[in-house]
């Protein structure tokens, strides 16, 4: 701890800092989040995945990392089994945390997951650099190190997240209700709203070939992820083919653009995404607003909408696509995260109108 570390950025700035976490170098594309709290759902989030990750709040690790089991009856607030981004940078690091189910400290936890972190760096500048130039590739160096961390391949990145294997969990079997979760890296909360709305879930990797087996399903999610939704080409098609076939199909950020694709939409790359817990959103339809978490550097084009689809929700603060919903068929998705965790909980009810779907 304390070595002198700096990030540059691919247009050659470069912020220095101090290295408290892991002692390696890494690089990957850099992104900000504006969150004032939940760091520990934040790092484990899949859809970070191969990224280095700004936290803008100048206050991080004040309240330290819970235990992996918890035994308070609070939410478990790992959203996935590991730390998932390729490094971290902060304004202020506090190493004395305080919280009563507080295990150990982030630096510990960084050090565990072999991740590099930097603090002591202008946040706030840095920030700003990411708005004006756009989402950068950028690389962490810390002084006398030389061990490098491995490159992550975005174009692949959804098969590192993805858990291979079927895996099934029981809700309340009365209800008759069965959902194939699509894993591109589905955040752990995910799951337990729908086994909290009493369905049975089948959990399949990203590459299964649902076109041929859907299990026995009463529909699909699809669950959000990291990465260019234009690498899945193969998962494009089957998701094309289920809703040819009329399945209840619901998708949720990397699963909300990915239903674009298979309906002849289209997507693109952001300046710099959406990445926080307070984005402000709209429904076209029902003239309501929702306070929403999100995490995506892709979105739906507004002006190549899928024929047969209206849409359902837009940002209000860039108007950018946030929704779309068929106007027969029982197929829906929205760009941001109603699980939240971290975030408000507004959206929350459209697991319930999945769930009413299927």
């Amino acid at each position: 701890m304390n070595r002198t570390a700096k990030i540059t950025l691919e247009d050659g700035t470069i912020y220095s800092g101090v290295s408290f976490g892991y002692e390696c170098n890494a690089g990957g594309e850099i992104v900000f989040n504006t969150g004032m709290t939940g760091y520990v759902e934040t790092l484990s989030d899949p859809s970070y995945r191969g990224q280095i990750l700004v936290l803008t709040y100048p206050l991080i690790g004040n309240y330290g990392v819970p235990a992996e089991t918890l035994h308070t009856g609070l939410p478990h607030p790992y959203e996935s089994p590991a730390m998932q981004i390729q490094g971290l940078i902060v304004s202020r690091y506090e190493d004395k945390y305080s919280h009563f189910a507080a295990e150990k400290s982030l630096r510990e936890w960084l050090v565990e997951s072999k991740v590099p972190a930097i603090m002591r760096v202008d946040t706030r500048s840095l920030t700003k650099r990411i708005r004006e130039k756009g989402t950068m590739i950028s690389e962490i160096s810390i002084e006398g190190v030389s061990v490098h961390k491995e490159d992550v391949d975005m174009r692949r990145v959804v098969s590192l997240v993805s858990k291979s294997g079927i895996y099934e969990y029981n809700g309340d079997r009365s209800m008759g209700k069965r959902v194939m979760l699509i894993d591109c890296g589905v955040k752990h909360n995910i799951i337990r709203s729908l086994l909290k709305r009493g369905v049975d879930i089948v959990r399949v990797p990203y590459d299964f070939d649902f076109s041929s087996d859907d299990m026995d399903c009463s529909g699909i999610l699809i669950s959000n992820g990291p990465g260019d939704p234009k690498d899945l080409p193969q998962l494009v098609k089957n998701i094309s083919f289920a809703i040819k076939n009329k399945k209840a199909v619901f998708g949720i950020c990397l699963g909300h653009q990915l239903i674009a694709l298979a309906t002849d939409g289209d997507t693109y790359k952001m300046r710099y995404g959406h990445r926080s817990q307070n984005q402000p959103v709209k429904s076209v339809i029902e003239n309501q607003s929702f306070i929403t978490s999100q995490n995506h550097g892709y979105a739906v084009r507004r002006d190549r909408l899928p024929k047969d689809f209206f849409e359902w929700f837009i940002n209000v603060n860039d108007e950018t696509n946030e929704g779309i919903r068929h106007k027969r068929l029982r197929v829906m998705s929205v760009q941001f995260h109603p699980e939240a965790f971290p975030g408000p909980v507004d959206a929350g009810v459209l697991f319930d109108e999945f769930v009413d779907m299927l």
